[in-house]
């Protein structure tokens, strides 16, 4: 049997819509972030994964450890599930109700770490917690700067770029008896989540392998100064860095003590086209066909399951098997329907399953309540993703 056909028959019982996780693409994945960060722990990026049940089971591997949670509720709850003992919230919060709450609890507290970058992170902190210690970790701006600083490649986080900024934070840190600076992190957006090898775009692949390149050099020699100026200031337990796009040269840098990864668990297509790795898509979503409108299409029920990021047609789903299938440009993925073209249609019938790949990771599980997984040709269990459990974070 070919793919399309295995996996038809695992889920021949379940009803469409719904989503599966391929167990042996998804531990060949975590196989492969683990050989590319060459010893270095691997911190699961949670949002990427969004399931406890795969969470635990990554865990479980060789070569990771710690969790990065995206919001502070989010950590809250995995710390009292007993998921790690170890939880980064990647992003600063401002929920003055949940920083209380971890305060309050004196295990959670010694759990989970929070993000800062700024004085009005402190303030809020302390104020919340009401003098309680609480840890917190130091967000970088990893962002490439060219042009005397008018070109700027990479994600809009922290303010803080230079060793001394990142210093004087950490120095103001020191002086409240109710904050422990632990860690430092830095996430290279321009390396770690943008492919080099844009299909057909030999010229643009070109100037992003330029661009990382000369990013990667920098920012090696930036974070190098930004930690040891830190640590004349604070007792560091980590330095954090990098992405699934960037594991392997994340990890080559002496300052940095662990890489965050998650997205390359499941492969969405997001992270098909980087010239250093190659993923097994592992998290797939099957609609059933509903519709034959006409020769060349069929539609699909549901569907539209569009990735956040910048309104362009790469955060569309996109349909895996039958290959030969591409969206109507007026219609594109739909909230209740999809039709699909191409040659590939005209063997669909009624009842029929389409299989996708979603753009990015973890936002898939934001759509179905459970994953059914599968494993040597069978749906071995299914469990519940953190909308099936009742837990929508953001």
């Amino acid at each position: 049997m070919n793919l399309r056909e295995r996996y038809d028959a695992a889920t021949a019982s379940i009803e469409a819509p719904f989503a599966v996780v391929d167990l042996r693409a998804f531990h060949a994945n975590a196989a492969d972030l683990a050989r590319r960060a060459g010893g270095k722990p691997i911190r699961v990026a949670s949002k990427s994964v969004r399931c406890r049940a795969l969470l635990d089971e990554v865990l479980k591997l060789d070569g990771f450890a710690g969790i990065m949670a995206f919001t502070l509720p989010e950590a809250l709850w995995l710390a009292e599930q007993g998921t790690s003992d170890d939880i980064l919230v990647a992003y600063p919060t401002a929920d003055r109700t949940a920083v209380a709450a971890l305060a309050a609890d004196e295990r959670a507290a010694r759990t989970v770490t929070l993000m800062v970058d700024s004085t009005e992170h402190l303030d809020l902190i302390e104020s919340a917690a009401g003098g309680r210690p609480i840890r917190v970790c130091v967000d970088i701006d990893a962002s490439y700067r060219t042009l005397g600083g008018r070109v700027r490649f990479g994600a809009r986080r922290s303010p803080l770029h230079t060793a001394a900024d990142v210093r004087a934070l950490a120095e103001r840190i020191a002086k409240r008896p109710g904050l422990r600076l632990v860690g430092l992190m830095a996430y290279e957006s321009q390396i770690a989540g943008v492919g080099d090898t844009p299909p057909g775009r030999p010229a643009m692949a070109r100037a992003i392998q330029t661009m990382q390149r000369r990013s990667r050099m920098e920012l090696a020699r930036r974070r190098a100064a930004i930690v040891a100026a830190v640590r004349e200031v604070a007792d560091l337990e980590f330095v954090n860095g990098g992405g699934t796009g960037s594991v392997e040269k994340t990890a080559r840098e002496r300052a940095v003590t662990e890489v965050a990864a998650g997205s390359g668990l499941y492969q969405p297509h997001l992270f098909d086209n980087y010239s250093n790795f190659t993923g097994r898509p592992a998290a797939l979503f099957a609609l059933p066909v509903v519709r034959r409108p006409g020769p060349g299409v069929v539609t699909c029920l549901g569907g539209g399951y569009l990735a956040s990021g910048p309104a362009d047609a790469l955060r569309l789903p996109r349909p895996y098997l039958p290959t030969g299938l591409s969206y109507d440009p007026n219609e594109g993925a739909g909230e209740v329907q999809t039709p699909l073209l191409g040659s590939s249609a005209d063997l669909l019938k009624v009842g029929d399953r389409v299989w996708f790949r979603h753009t990015k990771a973890g936002e898939l599980c934001e759509r179905f309540d459970a994953l059914h997984l599968i494993e040597d040709g069978r749906a071995v269990r299914t469990v519940p993703t953190y909308r099936g459990e009742g837990r929508t974070f953001l």
